[in-house]
């Protein structure tokens, strides 16, 4: 038996590869820390965790739930894009309810992109975009996220017939792996492009309300017009430390919405009614516990970057995201130096060559791992370097 040619587009997922690595290094007894994931190590506040647990009692939450998301959990999506941001959505026509928002980064891709088509990618990025786009046998033609450009891509260096053939073109501000942030007038600059040239763009934002420094980041669907050209993934996962729960959304532009929810009701039977009852809670509930996780990011942040300084390397200093974008010594590649890092001296970080050919020369360090962790890891990285 044969598989399908498409799924020769799929390479084994790097961090899986990693982790097998890793647990064979900890079997022989070698400490490693890990700051390559950004799976966050923090709990969520104890009142989701209460709401999930009265749920879980009650007999009526263990059936089959409605597709797309329940409408409780779908209205408090909106409620919390207007108490956030001040954007206005309908519940029934505007969200909808993803097991995670990685799934519906790739599910909206296989509802849209076919041959002939092209993505439009950020390099470096998060590799969905780019693999999602070629299962569905679309091309995907790059844009570098350059240090001089502040991480953001040039949209006027994009080729004509490129941006005419182009249904799809994916940002991610706050930006992994670098932690860059995009300005009001990138946003804006960017629902013009899509305007014109009558591009869905795709922004993955599971970052929003990890920040730093006071800074506070806007919502793509801020933008006006933006809804009419925007679809914004979401996630539980990084804002309220609930990752596991799988718990995402994606919301704006209605008949990309219809679209996911055509496929995705083929695809799946929606999500756990108990998870998205604690979900509902994370939502519409106290907010302020953000401020006080922050904080420990962003201490966490200041150790590596002083850390790294002292051992001579240059990192971008970020104000939002869970992560460290560094560049490694002169003259080696990123995936030499996160392998000998990892076999050496048991600290695990990503190389940027992950995350595209403009991420070479990088490396990126997560900052969900607890302090003391991190505090030994860059003393060791010192040590090593």
């Amino acid at each position: 038996m044969r598989i399908a040619d498409r799924m020769g587009t799929i390479k084994p997922y790097f961090f899986a590869k990693l982790g097998a690595r890793i647990a064979e290094m900890r079997a022989q007894g070698t400490d490693v820390i890990r700051l390559d994931m950004g799976s966050p190590d923090m709990p969520p506040a104890q009142f989701i965790v209460q709401k999930l647990q009265q749920a879980a009692d009650q007999h009526d939450r263990h059936g089959y739930s409605p597709l797309g998301g329940s409408p409780d959990f779908r209205k408090a999506v909106a409620n919390y894009y207007d108490q956030h941001f001040g954007v206005t959505l309908n519940p029934k026509s505007e969200v909808i309810g993803l097991i995670g928002s990685k799934e519906g980064l790739f599910h909206l891709s296989m509802a849209f992109l076919g041959p002939g088509d092209v993505a439009l990618v950020p390099d470096p990025g998060y590799a969905v975009y780019a693999s999602a786009a070629r299962f569905a046998g679309a091309e995907v033609v790059t844009m570098p996220l350059l240090e001089q450009n502040h991480f953001l891509p040039n949209l006027s260096t994009i080729p004509a017939d490129v941006r005419e053939r182009a249904k799809f073109l994916w940002v991610n501000y706050p930006n992994n792996p670098t932690g860059a942030i995009a300005s009001d007038a990138f946003f804006t600059d960017l629902i013009d492009f899509a305007q014109t040239h009558h591009v869905l763009i795709c922004h993955d934002a599971p970052y929003l309300h990890v920040t730093y420094d006071g800074y506070q980041a806007p919502s793509l669907l801020q933008v006006p017009g933006a809804r009419e050209v925007t679809v914004e993934f979401n996630s539980l996962s990084k804002t309220y430390n609930m990752a596991g729960w799988r718990l995402g959304m994606a919301c704006g532009h209605a008949p990309a919405i219809a679209a996911l929810h055509s496929l995705k009701s083929n695809l799946d039977s929606s999500h756990f009614l108990v998870t998205q009852d604690g979900g509902i809670a994370a939502l519409t509930g106290d907010q302020s516990w953000f401020s006080e996780r922050n904080t420990v990011y962003q201490e966490r942040r200041d150790i590596v970057l002083n850390g790294l300084s002292q051992a001579g390397l240059t990192a971008y200093k970020p104000q939002a995201a869970m992560y460290v974008w560094s560049r490694i010594p002169e003259g080696r590649q990123s995936a030499e130096f996160a392998s000998a890092l990892l076999e050496e001296v048991g600290v695990s970080v990503t190389p940027g060559s992950f995350f595209g050919e403009c991420g070479e020369g990088y490396f990126r360090i997560s900052l969900s791992t607890p302090t003391p962790n991190i505090e030994e890891a860059i003393t060791r990285i010192s040590a090593w370097l």
